[in-house]
């Protein structure tokens, strides 16, 4: 994390504070269960509660302690010990370093999900808003970067809410695979500790118990949440790659907006580059990074090694953080998205009407042209427009082979824009609703 992509709200979940107080939770909630047991004295449990509820825990005496036992847990509770007092004996009785961080790391990551939940509500509702504001608005559809047929900016907006709602499902999905619990000991065997103890721990923490854990909580789901949001940043990239692209100077169809004062270069005072979408691409790039050691950490020795423990720390704030970041700025890239139609008119005609071609081709076949005649009439007389050298429209009407099967009339039917945009509303209500 740096402080340049990072917004408080996420990074406070990840703060050293934050971690140990969910520790405490964790070992508090299983001393309430082991009192209920009769396993430790009830007192005992209200003690621990009584004396660190409310305490703030000194980060600086636990790292010196971790200089010692080189071990972060025991480092932990023995400052709580110090906090606590005698009755500190009665903690984490039974239980393994395990239970309490994978259980407190998915406190942390559920916990990130629901911000990240936010943000993509956001971005969502800001695509809805200016799909529906340019829903009618046309533009070409390009395809290999090369003119093809026309769309509507409204259409490839709706495209991205259709695609940021699939991954908000996938995150919801992502959040309850990760919300698990694990208080089974050493092996996972609950030899030391009653599985009831796991039960009301998951219950408090707002999780649910792992069904079979080794050691650990298997790492599959770790995978799988890492690799959602892998997800999610590689669909960030792709609208921000079209912006960029309808941000060029030959475009210019649609551009990030520029403040009063913003500056685009050092050296040009006239640049205005897409400085944001670019931010974007690469902030995507290091959440992508994340998916491969997920998936890596899923394949531990036995019933466990800590080859996971270094890279989770690592990339447990890094993806949600930059995430979580990269939402935000995408959704007010979007609010503010500065459309030119007026571009978006001057590009869809800059081709001479060639971007009607497949309705020619169509209308040849369904007057009894075969598909490869009409092909070789339409090609034939598109390929000279393609070059500058005439109008699309009147070289077919002045095409023998075409008249034979055409009339003027009937050529100019196939030059309407509004047939290409029949079906927006069709696909509208797809995306949208009936809203």
């Amino acid at each position: 994390m740096i402080p340049r992509y990072t917004r408080p709200e996420m990074a406070s979940i990840w703060e050293p504070q934050t971690r140990f107080k969910i520790w405490f939770e964790i070992e508090a909630h299983a001393a309430d269960a082991l009192a209920e047991l009769g396993v430790i004295p009830k007192e005992a449990a209200k003690t621990i509660w009584a004396k660190a509820k409310d305490a703030t825990f000194n980060v600086e005496r636990i790292d010196e302690i971790e200089r010692e036992t080189k071990h972060d847990v025991i480092a932990f509770l023995t400052h709580l010990a110090e906090i606590v007092g005698p009755e500190a004996r009665f903690v984490h009785q039974g239980m393994t370093s395990s239970d309490v961080l994978d259980t407190c790391l998915n406190v942390q990551l559920k916990r990130a999900a629901d911000l990240l939940l936010a943000d993509l509500d956001r971005v969502l509702a800001a695509l809805k808003t200016r799909a529906f504001e340019h829903k009618m608005t046309p533009t070409i559809g390009r395809s290999h970067g090369i003119h093809a047929e026309p769309v509507t900016f409204g259409l490839k907006l709706a495209y991205a809410h259709a695609e940021f709602s699939r991954a908000r499902a996938r995150l919801v999905a992502a959040r309850d695979e990760i919300s698990t619990c694990a208080i089974s000991g050493a092996v996972g065997t609950f030899a030391q500790i009653d599985p009831r103890v796991e039960e009301h721990v998951a219950k408090a923490m707002g999780l649910r118990p792992e069904p079979v854990s080794t050691q650990v909580i298997p790492r599959d789901r770790h995978a799988m949440y890492f690799a959602t949001l892998g997800v999610i940043a590689a669909s960030i990239e792709r609208l921000a790659v079209e912006i960029r692209h309808l941000q060029r100077t030959e475009v210019l169809e649609a551009e990030e907006f520029f403040s009063e004062g913003q500056k685009g270069s050092s050296a040009m005072p006239h640049k205005r580059n897409p400085v944001l979408s670019e931010n974007l691409s690469g902030l995507a790039r290091m959440v992508r990074a994340y998916v491969t050691p997920a998936l890596e950490n899923v394949a531990l020795w036995h019933e466990r090694d800590i080859s996971h423990s270094s890279a989770e720390r690592m990339m447990g704030p890094d993806a949600t953080v930059t995430l979580d970041f990269a939402l935000v700025r995408l959704a007010g890239l979007i609010e503010k998205l500065l459309v030119y139609p007026q571009n978006m008119q001057k590009n869809l005609d800059r081709l001479g009407g060639l971007v009607h071609s497949q309705r020619v081709l169509i209308a040849l076949t369904q007057k009894g042209a075969s598909r490869e005649d009409a092909y070789k009439f339409v090609q034939r007389n598109a390929m000279p427009v393609w070059r500058g050298e005439g109008d699309f429209q009147r070289l077919l009407k002045q095409d023998a082979d075409v008249k034979k099967y055409l009339t003027d009339a009937e050529i100019e039917e196939k030059f309407d824009l509004g047939y290409h945009l029949k079906h927006v509303d069709t696909i509208f209500k797809r995306v949208f609703g009936e809203s």
